[in-house]
């Protein structure tokens, strides 16, 4: 699978979403952070803005629900026209039987987990998921600095996804940007969020470019790329 640069909404001007989603069109997919200030300390976004914002642009959504009772909710954004929806390891009361209906609703279904849960007790989940997301800050808040903590983490779940020869993407959030993508790359990460790394250059659609070239630039002699 290709290296896919998924610019996250949460850096963008909220007065104008449907502008700023035009100017990253070349990107893969459009993150769409959702915070209900209870599961992370912050209000975003929820169904009805996905609404809209799926009607005004081409891109395919993202949502990640940092969310309490993703269970309920997160069929909801399917239906809002979100194409893949991540939920909270940490949140979901049935994350099997979730990713389930995701699927069967026509989204791909994703995990995320934040910095301080560990994947190895998720390893059976794993073939019921689309996409894995590792948290590589405190969710809530963007423009956070990367946690290099995390890339450990990142490489032990590359090896159970190569250990299961699981069709699973590897997605890494948080502080993401021209000097941390390589890391996260050569550590196993296939898709990338960028928040103020695209949002806050001159030329966001560059700023994709870039980010994509860098990543494409490691992956293509990464150790785990053969198996990948």
């Amino acid at each position: 699978m290709a290296v896919q640069i998924n610019p996250s909404i949460l850096s963008a001007d909220f007065a104008r979403l449907a502008e700023e989603a035009r100017t990253v069109e070349g990107a893969d997919w459009l993150h769409v952070d959702v915070m209900d200030n209870h599961f992370v300390p912050n209000l975003t976004l929820g169904v009805p803005v996905v609404e809209s914002l799926a009607r005004a642009t081409d891109t395919p959504l993202d949502c990640h629900l940092m969310i309490e009772a993703p269970d309920r909710w997160a069929p909801q954004y399917v239906e809002a026209g979100a194409s893949s929806v991540t939920f909270h390891a940490e949140a979901a009361a049935a994350p099997v039987r979730l990713a389930r209906e995701i699927r069967a609703k026509g989204a791909r279904a994703s995990m995320a987990l934040k910095p301080a849960t560990p994947i190895e007790p998720y390893e059976d989940l794993l073939p019921e998921l689309d996409m894995l997301l590792i948290m590589t800050v405190e969710p809530g808040f963007g423009g956070q600095a990367f946690l290099d903590i995390m890339l450990p983490k990142i490489r032990r779940t590359r090896q159970l996804i190569g250990k299961h020869g699981l069709d699973l993407w590897l997605q890494v959030d948080g502080g993401v940007s021209a000097s941390t993508i390589e890391r996260c790359a050569e550590a196993g990460a296939d898709v990338f969020v960028a928040g103020s790394a695209v949002y806050g250059a001159e030329d966001p659609a560059a700023a994709v470019r870039a980010l994509r070239a860098r990543a494409e630039n490691v992956t293509a002699g990464a150790s785990w790329a053969g198996d990948h």
